[in-house]
Parts: structure tokens; sequence; C-alpha cells
């Protein structure tokens, strides 16, 4: 029997097509029976939080952190034409016309296919994001353990 084969994803960017783009790489090496990681860090950590608001004890940098960065993944922008928030309205319109899954449901596609949600600790410290903060259900780590994951991975992207 064959080992079985790893797919490992540093989520960077904030942008709800890069993540779509992360997501639906991560279900589909899933549904290959690929053990898969995404390790979310700096805006990549966006994706993972939670849409409604949570109080949480924070400085005053932190708190400005947490307005200015989007709450949800539908909060998102698009890396190009996002035009004040119309495109991504836009692209989720014909997402749907094309019954495309929303990124909302590929990350749950995702919990359920066992993917391997990590959020960066040290960039959650930076940023002044708690654990409450995010999606339940996830994994919390440093960089050293991405690698660990990366280390045996057949596959390696940095979106």
């Amino acid at each position: 029997m064959s080992e079985k084969k790893k797919t490992t994803i540093v989520l960077f960017s904030g942008d709800y097509d890069k993540a779509m783009a992360a997501y639906i790489i991560a279900n589909g090496a899933a549904a290959y029976d690929h053990e898969v990681t995404i390790f979310h860090t700096f805006w990549g950590l966006n994706a993972l939080r939670k849409d409604e608001n949570i109080e949480v004890k924070k400085g005053f940098v932190e708190k400005m952190f947490g307005k200015i960065m989007p709450r949800g993944v539908d909060k998102m922008g698009l890396s190009k034409m996002n035009f004040a928030g119309v495109g991504p309205k836009m692209i989720k319109d014909v997402m749907k016309e094309h019954n495309v899954m929303s990124l909302p449901n590929l990350i749950e596609m995702s919990q359920e296919q066992d993917v391997k949600l990590v959020a960066c600790t040290m960039t959650m410290d930076l940023l002044g994001l708690q654990k409450e903060e995010l999606l339940d259900g996830i994994d919390y780590a440093g960089v050293a353990a991405y690698l660990g994951d990366a280390e045996d991975g057949n596959v390696n992207l940095f979106i």
C-alpha cells in the first residue's frame, strides 16, 4: 500500500478569488484522497474570520485592524476589478448562474473532507485576532508546523 499523498497550501491573500482558488484546489486534492493542509497567514486569515462581531478585549491597534479587515469571507474583495465592492457581487451572481459553489460552501466542504485548516498564530498576534473570532474546528500553529506538513508534500502552493 502506498503512502497517502500530501498537498499543502499557504493562503497569504485576503482576496475572494484567490481564496476560492485555494479552496477549490484543496477540495479537489481531498477528493483525490490527498491529506490536505491550508495554512492561513496574514490576509489569508480573513477567510477564517466569523461573520459576526465577537466581543474580545483588544488594544487600540488590534481594534483598528479588526475594523479594517473584512469580517467573514463574503466581505472579502476581488484581486482585480473590485470596483468599490460591485465586482464581488457581480462575480457571485455569475457563479450562482453557473452553479459554482460559493466560498463559504467550499470552506464547509473542506472541513467535511477533513482538510486541515490552520491559522498562523504569529500573524494572529500581529493582527490582534483571537481564537473566538475565527471559525470553529480549525487548528492553530506556527510556521514550523506548516513546514512539517509541507516537507513531505507532493504539492506545495503559495496563494
